[in-house]
C-alpha cells in the first residue's frame, strides 16, 4: 500500500515568532518610564563643618506612626508641633525613618515640610 510520494519537510515559518517578539518590545517601550516623574529633593552630606543650632527637631517615622522628639504626633499636626521649635524655615529638621518604615511614610512626611514651608530637610539611620 502507497500513501504517494513522500513529502520533504517543511521549515516552521519564524513569522508569528517574530510578529510576538515585536508586540512585546512595541509593549515595554510603551510601558516603560522614561525620565523621573517624582523625585525626592534631599541635601547630600556636607562637609561636616555645618554647625546645628537651637532646640532638637528630630522627627522618627516608624510603622506606628510619627513621633516629635520622641512624642507622638500626627502627619497633619507636625507643622504646628514643629512651629514652636523653628526660629527660619531654614532650620535644620532631622528626619530618622524606623527599621520598620517603609519609604512611602517618609515622602509623605517630607511633602508635608516642604508644604509648610521647611526647606532644610536631614535624613538620617
Amino acid at each position: 500500500m502507497s500513501f504517494g510520494q513522500p513529502r520533504a519537510p517543511r521549515r516552521p515559518s519564524l513569522t508569528p515568532m517574530i510578529d510576538v517578539v515585536f508586540l512585546l518590545l512595541v509593549f515595554f517601550m510603551l510601558a516603560a518610564r522614561f525620565g523621573h516623574d517624582m523625585t525626592l529633593p534631599l541635601s547630600t552630606g556636607g562637609s561636616g563643618n555645618a554647625t546645628y543650632d537651637g532646640p532638637p527637631r528630630l522627627i522618627g517615622i516608624a510603622a506606628e506612626g510619627l513621633t516629635l522628639n520622641g512624642t507622638p504626633v500626627t502627619l497633619d499636626a507636625l507643622p504646628t508641633a514643629l512651629a514652636p521649635l523653628m526660629d527660619d524655615t531654614g532650620d535644620a529638621v532631622v528626619l530618622r525613618p524606623a527599621p520598620g518604615a517603609d519609604l512611602q511614610s517618609l515622602i509623605a512626611v517630607t511633602d508635608a515640610l516642604r508644604a509648610a514651608g521647611l526647606t532644610r530637610l536631614i535624613v538620617v539611620e
